[in-house]
Formats: C-alpha cells, structure tokens, sequence
C-alpha cells in the first residue's frame, strides 16, 4: 500500500512539472509573438515543442486582428505546424528575406549563444535564421544558462555527409576533446536522417569557457561536416516562462 501511494505521489508530481514546462513554454511563446509579429510580415517558424505555442498564438491574432502574414518554416513540423492552423505558407525562394525568426532552442547561455538540434532540425533552422533581421528565441527556464552545457546534456549537434561521420568525429575529438556520438533513430534500426538526408553527430564536450565563435568557425570548415547546432551572434532576444507564472528576457 505504501508503495502504491508513493508511486501516485511520484505521478503527481511529474504532471505538475510537466504542466509547469507546458506553461512556461507557452507564456514566452505568447509574448514573443505579441511583442515581435506585426502585419505585413515575413515570419519564420522554427522547431520543437516551444514553437507549437508561438503557432497557436500566431493563428490566434491572424484570426482576431485580421493580421497579414506569411510565414516561411524550418522544419517538416514547421511546415506542418503552418499548414493545420491555416496560415499562410511560402518558402525561401519567393521571400528570401524575412523580419523575424521565433524558434526554441535547448540551451541559451548568458551572451544569446545557443544550442540548437535536438530535433534535427539545425541546417534549415540556421538558414532561416540568417535570412532574417531578427532571431527570436523561446524556451521554458531550464533552457536558460550561464554557459553551454551547464544544463544540457545531449552535446551539440552536427550534421555531416553520411560517408564522412567517422573522420568528421575523429577530427573534431582530436581538436577539441570530447566524445562524438552518432545519433541512432528512435523508431527505426540505423541511424538519425536528417530531413537533408544527413547524418547527426552530438559532441558531448566538457563544460567550461569556450570561444564558441572560434569553434563553430573551425568545425564548419571541416570536409564533411554540413552545419553545426552553434548559433553564435544569431539571436538578439529570449523569453524563458518561468514556473511561477514570469517571463525572464535576455537581449543583446
């Protein structure tokens, strides 16, 4: 018996933190969105839990204000996202230059450098985000950081060829130290597939004070390697919801 009500209790508190997440997520979302989106613009979606809340929120004012916006994704989810809340969908070929990003990311440290991946979803996330005048990111408060990896766990992502992974990962362990891992799918035997038909490898590095613009710069020059989940000088404000309720902002 008291077994039983301990492993309710454990429940219940797994769902408050869950819902306490969910609201997080969702109270920057919220405010990012009525903050930065205005009509006439071009808005890119990015990827990953936090974003379905930017999305909802953005269909909420097309619906009410009668807003005019066209919106470019980053992802298959993206795309999808856009598509069931009936928003306008376009592609970096008819609007190749966009207003404002509003994406997640995994970890955010004190100068707005990020993590970005987790998903899979770094090459085109970083495209859209170069293509546009600002970056806007939303997280929950355990994404929110003084240095990289000082809560995230996962290492950083990076997308490579399929037939370099192996002298890609070599090379980046002996520069930089680490382990690389290449990252296996979930639902099926095999590797990760990017929607770029690459493969991932997640660089579990030793947490401290890196000069992240030095490294990305390196590991982009690497034969092989396709993109990194480094967003160095990309995004110029973050709203992180908070479990009471709060929204934290970082800018630049």
């Amino acid at each position: 018996m008291l077994l039983k009500v301990s492993q309710v209790v454990c429940q219940f508190r797994r769902h408050l933190h869950k819902m306490s997440l969910d609201e997080a997520k969702r109270i920057a979302a919220y405010k990012a969105v009525d903050e930065f989106v205005r009509s006439g613009q071009i808005v890119g979606i990015g990827s990953g839990s936090t974003v379905v809340y930017a999305v909802d929120r953005l269909a909420e004012r097309v619906a009410k204000e009668k807003l005019n916006v066209v919106c470019i994704p980053t992802s298959f989810q993206a795309r999808q996202l856009i598509i069931g809340h009936r928003l306008t969908l376009s592609e970096l070929e008819l609007h190749p230059e966009i207003d404002v990003v509003i994406d997640g990311a995994d970890e955010c440290d004190e100068n707005l450098t990020l993590i970005k991946g987790g998903g899979g979803c770094l090459l085109q996330e970083k495209i859209v985000a170069a293509c546009s005048k600002k970056m806007v990111v939303v997280a929950d408060f355990t994404k929110d950081s003084k240095t990289l990896g000082e809560q995230y766990k996962k290492g950083i992502p990076i997308e490579v060829v399929p037939m370099a992974y192996v002298p890609v990962r070599n090379r980046i362990q002996n520069l930089f130290g680490g382990k690389l891992q290449l990252r296996m799918a979930v639902a099926k035997a095999g590797p990760c597939i990017t929607d770029n038909g690459n493969f991932i490898l997640d660089w579990h590095f030793t947490p401290g004070d890196y000069d992240w613009e030095r490294i990305n710069r390196e590991i982009s020059m690497i034969p092989g390697v396709v993109e990194t989940g480094l967003f160095v000088q990309m995004a110029q404000k973050a709203f992180f919801g908070q479990a009471d309720g709060s929204v934290k902002e970082k800018s630049l």
